[in-house]
């Protein structure tokens, strides 16, 4: 009896001696989840602070011409300082163990393969691009907790993907990287079930005969995010799978063949999905399934008519702004024509491009749309301060890589601009491609009669 008694006495404080160890150990836990946040919300600031100090430094460069030899040379020299900080510092590295890598980025490339610091040609954007990097990463540590963890518990949440309500407003939050293959793959095959050996039937066609738009595709691999790695050597393993996607495509859709924005389509989808028959599908169901008929053809109508549309909704929805560019005589669709036939690539920073690609893959090009007008509302206040035609091309031609909230422009894409009807934006594109088609006709006319009176007056 004195020996059970005994080992009931060493049980209890076995017992409570692993209680308050695990409660030790939970406390240590959480104290180190609030240190890591708050070292998370330390480095936002410090990347705040640090973007700030180098605006500072790029007014001063713009001034740079009025001011004295010495002082002009004092800021050559601390600008020269600052784009050679490293954006990496210790604590990110402690970091990285315990956040989400891509929420912290360490690297020069994010996990796509773009760059997160723009090489920009340009010696008076390298500091504008440093400042992007730096808000970009800011923003993804205030973000961390608060918006990202949240979402991702949600997408972890999710088994068999159907169409809902709660799925349309999980993938316009954005698809987490670790979520967004198997996503996008469902969406294709929603609309564009693949065929079983047609691509490679298509792979073999391109073999044993050449396409017209062979020469065309050529000379366009080598223009292909060139901001990205997988893409910007002659030499990179994701070339030679680009060329066979559009070869294949080019044969596969003999009306359409090749039009230079196919090219970066199918780059996207290629990083994406890893797969090139997956990335075929995939540009086979942008071309065929989501975009209108005649977007790529040969006279582009339907792109030209979008741009018809999109100046009316930008007249609606942004009427200050509109009347602004009227007043300095600026078409903005040299500027947005681009935007939507590649759906903002080579336009947007690749975070927020991918997740404005996320929303256009499953709701089609009523997305692109939004996010277009978005981004004239994000930087409304800007254009509007700019008093000179040359001055507001010039920041156009740059200006949405400047943008780095991608939180704020889903928020305006999809709340500000509401209500945005689809049937709105069908009646819309009737009405502009009967109007287009009629003036085509008329130039069709003027030119036969021209011809003709050249004609009869002989040589």
């Amino acid at each position: 009896q004195d020996d059970i008694d005994a080992y009931k006495t060493q049980n209890q404080f076995l017992n409570s001696e692993i209680h308050q160890v695990t409660r030790l150990w939970t406390s240590v836990a959480e104290n180190e989840k609030a240190l890591l946040m708050k070292c998370a919300c330390l480095q936002a600031r410090n990347c705040q602070m640090e973007s700030k100090y180098l605006t500072v430094l790029r007014k001063l460069q713009e001034a740079v011409p009025g001011l004295p030899n010495s002082y002009a040379e004092l800021v050559k020299n601390l600008i020269q300082e600052a784009l050679q900080w490293d954006v990496k510092e210790e604590a990110e590295e402690a970091l990285s163990f315990q956040l989400n890598t891509a929420l912290c980025p360490s690297s020069e490339y994010d996990e796509y393969g773009f760059m997160t610091v723009p090489d920009y040609e340009i010696e008076d954007w390298k500091l504008l691009a440093k400042i992007q990097a730096l808000e970009i990463k800011s923003n993804k540590l205030r973000s961390q907790e608060i918006v990202e963890k949240p979402l991702r518990d949600r997408w972890n949440s999710i088994g068999e993907l159907n169409p809902s309500a709660e799925l349309k407003s999980l993938i316009r939050s954005g698809i987490p990287a670790e979520h967004r293959q198997r996503v996008w793959r469902w969406m294709v095959s929603r609309h564009c079930s693949p065929v079983p050996g047609h691509y490679q039937r298509l792979l073999e066609q391109s073999r044993s005969t050449e396409h017209p738009a062979c020469r065309q595709i050529e000379l366009d691999l080598p223009r292909t995010l060139t901001n990205n790695k997988h893409f910007s050597s002659p030499t990179s393993q994701l070339i030679p799978k680009l060329r066979r996607v559009l070869l294949a495509f080019s044969w596969h859709n003999p009306a359409i063949g090749y039009c230079q924005g196919l090219n970066r389509l199918a780059a996207v989808a290629l990083l994406v999905l890893e797969d090139e028959e997956r990335a075929f599908w995939c540009l086979v169901y942008i071309v065929e399934n989501l975009m209108p008929a005649d977007y790529y053809s040969d006279t582009l109508i339907t792109s030209q008519v979008d741009q018809r549309v999109f100046k009316d909704f930008l007249s609606e929805k942004l009427p200050r702004l509109m009347a602004h560019f009227e007043q300095y005589r600026i078409d903005v669709s040299l500027i947005t024509f681009n935007w939507f036939l590649v759906a903002f690539v080579d336009s947007l920073v690749s975070d927020i491009l991918l997740r404005v690609w996320d929303a256009f893959l499953y709701e089609g090009t009523k997305v692109v749309f939004r996010y277009a007008l978005a981004i004239f509302k994000y930087n409304e206040e800007e254009i509007l301060r700019i008093h000179d035609s040359v001055e507001i091309y010039q920041y156009l031609r740059f200006f949405t890589r400047m943008i780095t909230d991608g939180r704020k422009l889903m928020n305006i894409a999809f709340n500000d601009l509401n209500p945005f009807p689809m049937k709105l934006l069908r009646n819309r594109r009737s009405m502009h491609r009967e109007e287009l088609e009629a003036e085509l006709c008329q130039l069709e006319q003027i030119k036969a009669a021209y011809v003709k009176e050249r004609a009869e007056q002989g040589p």
